[in-house]
Formats: C-alpha cells, sequence, structure tokens
C-alpha cells in the first residue's frame, strides 16, 4: 500500500512515518507551503492509494494560522486535481478538537478541512476526518507540541514546573492517533485509547516516574497510558545520561550486581553469548521497554532515531557494567569489539508474544 503524507517532519508526521515503516509500507512525504511543488506532488499522488493531511499551522499571529492552513488545504487540492488518482482509495484529514470553537484555529482547521472534502469527493475517493485530542508521545518538542512534552523536558532537566491552569485533558499518544489515521485502528475504536487526565495528576505522575527511574527502578506502568506516559518521558534522557552505571559488588566468591528492579507488571529477562566481530539487534521497538547489560567482554551499542543519520555509540564492558535502556522508535544493536566471548543480559517489560513481536528489522 502506497501512503503519501504531508507534515512528515514534524511530530504527528514522524509517529505516522515509523508506523508505516513497522507495517512494511511505502511512505512519501510531501512539502507544503513555500516547499510545494506541485508536479512533484501530483507524481507522488499518481498511484497512491492513500493521503494523509497531517501538516499544519497553529502558532504565529492570527494571520498567519488562518492562512497558513487554509494554503496547504489548497494546495493538496491543486495536487489531486493534477494527479492519476484512479488507485486513490481515501483521503484522511488529521483535524482537531478545537474545529469545533471560534478561534482562529478552530475556524482554519474547519475550513481546510471542507476544502480536503469537497477534492477527495472529485479525486473518487473516501473522505476521513479525524478528530484528533491533545497528542503525546517521545519526541515531541517542549512550549510546542504539548504540555507532556514541557512536563518531561523539565523534569528530566531537574526543573519543577509549575501548574496554570489545572484542567481535564484528552490525551492521546500519538502512534495511537497514527493507527487511526492509517486505518489500523478503526476510528470509532479511537475513544478506546484515549485517556482523561488533570494537568496536576499528569504532571505527578511523570515526577513519580521520575522519581522511581532516577534509582534506576523501572515504576510500575499498569496501562498502555502509563507505558507510553513512561516512554514519553526516556526520549529526553537520550545522550549522556542514558547509560545508568550499576554497582558491582565483588569478594573472594566473585561479583554479583543487579541488573534491574522493577516496580510491577510482567517482564522477561534473557541472557547471550556473542562472538567477536558479531552484532546482535539491528531493530527496533514501538512500545516495549528493553534493558541491556553487558556482563562480560566488551562491546559497543549503538542506536539511531528512525529517519536519522546520526548514531550515538556507547561503549559497554564487564569490568563496569552500565543499563542501557533502549528508546522506542530507535534502531539498536550490540557488537561484540573485544577478543572474547560477550556475555549480556537483556530485560523488556512485557512476555515475547510470537502474534505481536513488536520488533522490526532496521539497521543502525
Amino acid at each position: 500500500m502506497s501512503i503519501v503524507i504531508t507534515g512528515g517532519n514534524g511530530f504527528l508526521g514522524w509517529h505516522t512515518r515509523v508506523l508505516a515503516h513497522s507495517l512494511g509500507r511505502s511512505c512519501t512525504s510531501l512539502g507544503v507551503g513555500d516547499r510545494f511543488n506541485l508536479d512533484e506532488a501530483a507524481a507522488a499522488l499518481s498511484g497512491a492509494e492513500i493521503l494523509v493531511h497531517i501538516a499544519g499551522v497553529n502558532r504565529g499571529s492570527d494571520e498567519e494560522v488562518a492562512e497558513g492552513n487554509r494554503r496547504f488545504a489548497r494546495q493538496m487540492e491543486q495536487a489531486l486535481e493534477a494527479a492519476d488518482t484512479a488507485n486513490l482509495k481515501t483521503v484522511v484529514y488529521a483535524n482537531s478538537v478545537q474545529q469545533d470553537n471560534d478561534s482562529v484555529y478552530g475556524l482554519a482547521k474547519r475550513e481546510a478541512g471542507a476544502v480536503l472534502a469537497e477534492a477527495a469527493g472529485r479525486a473518487g475517493a473516501e473522505f476521513k476526518d479525524v478528530v484528533l485530542p491533545n497528542l503525546f508521545g517521545e519526541h515531541g518538542v517542549p512550549f510546542y507540541n504539548s504540555v507532556v512534552a514541557t512536563f518531561c523536558h523539565l523534569v528530566a532537566a531537574g526543573e519543577t514546573p509549575t501548574v496554570q491552569d489545572d484542567k481535564v485533558l484528552t490525551l492521546l499518544h500519538a502512534q495511537d492517533a497514527a493507527e487511526v489515521l492509517l486505518g489500523v485502528r478503526r476510528h470509532e475504536e479511537q475513544e478506546l485509547v484515549e485517556v482523561q487526565c488533570s494537568v496536576s495528576g499528569l504532571l505527578e505522575r511523570i515526577q513519580d516516574m521520575a522519581a522511581a527511574y532516577a534509582t534506576g527502578t523501572i515504576p510500575r506502568l499498569d496501562s498502555d497510558f502509563e507505558r507510553n506516559l513512561f516512554n514519553t518521558y526516556r526520549s529526553f534522557l537520550t545522550g549522556d545520561g542514558l547509560p545508568r552505571v550499576l554497582e558491582l559488588k565483588t569478594d573472594p566468591r566473585g561479583s554479583f550486581v543487579e541488573l534491574i528492579r522493577s516496580e510491577g507488571g510482567e517482564g522477561q529477562s534473557s541472557f547471550s553469548t556473542t562472538k567477536p566481530g558479531i552484532t546482535r539487534g539491528q531493530h527496533y521497538h514501538r512500545h516495549k521497554i528493553e534493558r541491556f547489560v553487558v556482563m562480560s567482554g566488551t562491546g559497543e551499542i549503538a542506536m539511531r532515531r528512525m529517519f536519522s543519520d546520526e548514531v550515538v555509540r556507547y561503549s559497554v564492558n564487564g569490568e563496569q557494567p552500565v543499563a542501557i535502556d533502549m528508546p522506542t522508535m530507535w534502531s539498536h544493536n550490540i557488537t561484540n569489539v573485544g577478543p572474547n566471548e560477550l556475555y549480556t543480559a537483556f530485560w523488556v517489560n512485557e512476555i515475547f508474544d510470537p502474534a505481536s513481536p513488536d520488533t522490526f528489522p532496521e539497521e543502525v
């Protein structure tokens, strides 16, 4: 299935591209605004089965917000008119709950949706208006995408956020939103994965998770929402602070190190040996939490955020064990770079399910 999206470099667009990649589907991202090229857009849409319009403007002057959203929709209208849409089945619009208010942004989203609906009809495609609430997820931009991203950024930096407007929010993880946009999850099921949470309650959960994780403990994750919120927080910890030094206790009998402590929920541990020069891994996960600890030998852990060219590398060895928890939607591997066999322990927060492995091949 060929998918074309707009806003592919934004927060929701990136999550949608990750989902498409995990499904093995071709996904082309179109530029809009000043980057819009009618010939390129028409060529990309010719033969495509789904168009997902995510790009929008929600910051700026009233004129910039209003005209930006209308302009992007009109550009998609022009592209659909110029393209061969014989195979196009669906035009999906990533709308906002704010469409129901009379704000400049709400009016602009509503008008953009009307333009797309008419264009889809002329192209012979079904129009799906997906109304999305407050989105959160890995790699959101603080002070821009959501209060979740702002809280996670501040707490990860050791600061104490304050709540200015303690209202109840309807929250949806970006991967769940992407599943609705691509038809993996029926639109009617969207409410099943939405969560109601007050701003103060949200901050308290993030702070509790951060406090537990600061001690090396995986906090209690009793729901998909808790897991998604924890993974969102962890996305702000990548870099030099990711490896967690473990206490190695040694006596005449040998040595002992505690690999992980979890406050609850299911989990699975495993162990591997790796010959010199061999690389394991080369995959990513959309949801699961996975910890690597090298117990003996010398290795290198490498990871790369999906669709990025930057590779982060960590040297690890059994003389000073460290725990490295793999960020979700980052491809990762481990290579034995030493002369002896590499012994590595692994832990994941869920029992492996062959029917839903949440493991997708991708070289670092």
